[in-house]
C-alpha cells in the first residue's frame, strides 16, 4: 500500500468512528416515540447509518 492509500484508509476509518457517535446521539435524544421508524428504532441502525454517512463524507475529502 502506498502512503496515499494509507491516509485515505485512515480517513475513512476515522469517518466511520466519528459518524457512529452522532448516530448514537440521534437515537438517544431524538428517537422515534412510536417504535415504527425503521432507522431510529434501534441504536445499532442509527449508528450504522451515521457511520456510513461519516465514511462517505470522509472519503470525499
Amino acid at each position: 500500500m502506498s502512503l496515499l492509500e494509507n491516509k485515505q484508509l485512515i480517513r475513512i476509518i476515522a469517518g466511520i468512528l466519528i459518524g457512529g457517535f452522532p448516530g448514537f446521539l440521534y437515537y438517544r435524544f431524538i428517537r422515534c416515540s412510536t417504535g415504527t421508524c425503521p432507522i431510529t428504532r434501534h441504536p445499532i441502525s442509527t449508528m450504522i447509518y451515521g457511520a456510513v454517512l461519516g465514511s462517505l463524507i470522509a472519503s470525499s475529502y
